[in-house]
């Protein structure tokens, strides 16, 4: 939807809802446009990220706790841990952690950029 030069009717309907959504809630037109701004580059940012990832926590058997050691070996093999010891570290540390799922950060994100924005709404 955002890799068009030329957004079609539905992109623009989409955006003017967006923006009148914002508007209506009091947003001065200043604020609205860098929450738009900030929340349309967060949610399709993470979701071509997403999509970039060589795998899904569904179809990654191990995600499983008895079986990451195997994939934090196949990973470290790549990025070894002497070159790259804080991506080893949050690797080990989170990712390969029971539970972990990637989604789960999209949610933090957009939980603190939510927060950011309702302080900056009181404060206008």
């Amino acid at each position: 939807m955002e890799s068009r030069i030329s957004p079609g009717p539905a992109t623009l309907r989409h955006h003017d809802a967006v923006i009148g959504c914002l508007r209506g809630a009091g947003f001065s037109i200043e604020l609205a446009a860098h929450t738009y701004s900030v929340l349309d580059s967060y949610i399709y940012g993470f979701a071509m990220q997403e999509r970039g990832l060589p795998f899904h926590a569904e179809e990654a058997p191990a995600f499983h706790a008895e079986e990451a050691p195997a994939l934090a070996h196949a990973f470290l093999a790549h990025f070894p841990a002497d070159e790259y010891p804080h991506l080893a570290e949050l690797t080990l540390e989170h990712v390969l952690q029971a539970g972990y799922d990637y989604g789960d950060e999209y949610q933090f994100g957009l939980d603190l950029i939510l927060d950011g924005l309702v302080r900056a709404f009181e404060a206008a």
